[in-house]
């Protein structure tokens, strides 16, 4: 076995049915599959959960399974990891970064945190565990806006890794976070004069738009939300047809609850592409699940001293949330 690579490297047999195969492993192993809004349909299909990551990794604090399998980003193997320090964690390919929380390295943050010793840090949970063990209050796309407010009127805080949902916090609010300049390739790609374009084609359709998108993207946005706020807000609107501007993969689950109505991705600048994917989530195949099952790595591992110190921001959220 190889996982030099960043995944179990062993060719998956000819002919496998590997949907039966990893559910017959999953059960055998007493492991729980939770994957995000992100991946492809066919693992979502055969995940026990599917959702955003804080979600999940929540999820997987009730669960009494031995081993949790998160396909998504490495960093939502850390989340997970970090509220089940006791299970085994295992993702399918420690290659799936994240543009977001790559913008933003430990080292360097812990500089910029230093140096504003007077400000409280809010991190996006979309960030390493080791930024995280540097923060004093985690938060999501859903609840950052709610989290910030209760803060005191007066209180200095920085704000990352995300500048577009930091900006649009200040905007909002009236305060003067300062923020790290971070973004996450996919939402920072949306073409806003495609988005205009297919709305002239679709003239019914509402705009959902997720809040790491640039300002003049939000600024048409039917609905600002998070993938779960978006997700209902299109199972619960009377609208037939809706643009979507985040990653395409929340479309099988729009698609999956709403067979009835029509969701098209929002393009991206680039002219050859019709939708915009994030290719950190796309790493995660039905193949290298089947063999993380099999050989039970690749393993997430997260320092103690680290998990003890990102808990705490994450147990802060909750509280005011």
């Amino acid at each position: 076995m190889n996982v030099e690579n960043g995944f179990v490297d062993v060719p998956v047999k000819a002919g496998l049915d590997l949907p039966a195969e990893i559910r017959k492993l999953k059960e055998e192993k007493n492991a729980a599959i939770l994957a995000h809004y992100y991946t492809v349909g066919e693992i979502q299909d055969l995940a026990d959960f599917v959702g955003d990551s804080l979600a999940l990794a929540r999820i997987a604090e009730t669960l009494d399974n031995d081993i949790i399998v998160m396909c998504g980003v490495h960093f939502m193997g850390e989340t997970v990891k970090i509220l089940c320090p006791g299970k085994k964690v295992l993702v399918p390919d420690l290659n799936a970064g994240c543009s977001l929380a790559d913008s933003c390295p430990a080292d360097e943050f812990e500089k910029f945190v230093r140096s504003h010793p007077d400000h409280t840090v809010v991190s996006y949970v979309n960030t390493s565990a080791a930024v995280k063990a540097l923060t004093d209050i985690v938060v999501t796309s859903g609840n950052a806006m709610k989290v910030v407010s209760s803060l005191p009127a007066d209180e200095k805080i920085i704000f990352g890794p995300d500048r577009n949902l930091g900006n649009y916090i200040n905007s909002q609010t009236g305060r003067e976070m300062l923020l790290w300049d971070g973004a996450c390739h996919v939402h920072e790609q949306f073409s806003l004069e495609k988005i205009l374009e297919l709305k002239k084609e679709h003239p019914q359709a509402k705009i959902l738009v997720h809040p790491e998108c640039p300002k003049p993207i939000r600024l048409v946005a039917d609905k600002l939300g998070s993938t779960a706020v978006l997700l209902e807000y299109a199972v619960n609107d009377d609208a037939d047809e809706f643009i979507v501007a985040t990653e395409s993969g929340i479309l099988h689950e729009m698609r999956r609850r709403c067979p009835e109505k029509t969701f098209i991705p929002a393009p991206p600048n680039d002219s050859t592409c019709a939708c915009n994917d994030c290719s950190f989530m796309k790493l995660n195949t039905l193949e290298k699940l089947y063999n993380t099952l099999v050989y039970e790595q690749p393993e997430v591992h997260v320092d103690e001293s680290i998990i003890d110190e990102a808990r705490k921001p994450i147990t802060r959220m909750l509280q005011l949330s």
